[in-house]
């Protein structure tokens, strides 16, 4: 059982708002005296995900969780799903609309980026049921 749990909540296509979950758990973290190498990782984690339920996902949610020995952040959304997992873990793919690209969104590079700053991600979809993306961070005492 978490210590520590906070969901915030993410809108679709709010990129006004979009980023202010992942900044308010950097805050919390750097309140809680992390590691400040661990913030930057979980932070990049926490917006790649966060970008990908406003641009992708429809409407979600944003839960951090945090216990002795790891983090874990959880961001799940429901929108249509990932058809094709292994496909958008590629580097480089991109499934970015033009006017998401004309915002200088769309490098392929989310996925992979929160997949080389967790230590453990896992993500689970399905058609037309959404997603969820559980990545783990262990803290120095685990």
């Amino acid at each position: 059982m978490p210590s520590f749990k906070k969901c915030f909540n993410i809108r679709s296509r709010d990129f006004i708002h979009a980023g202010e979950a992942s900044i308010a758990v950097q805050q919390l973290l750097k309140q809680m005296h992390v590691d400040s190498n661990l913030i930057r990782r979980i932070a990049i984690c926490g917006y790649e995900g966060e970008m990908n339920v406003v641009m992708h996902g429809g409407d979600g949610l944003f839960c951090v969780e945090i216990d002795k020995n790891k983090i874990v952040l959880n961001i799940s959304d429901d929108g249509q799903g990932i058809k094709d997992i292994a496909k958008v873990m590629e580097k480089g793919f991109s499934t970015a609309t033009d006017e998401y690209r004309e915002m200088g969104f769309g490098a392929g590079m989310g996925l992979p980026n929160m997949e080389k700053n967790a230590d453990n991600m896992i993500i689970e979809s399905e058609n037309e049921n959404g997603t969820t993306v559980q990545m783990t961070f262990f803290t120095k005492s685990a």
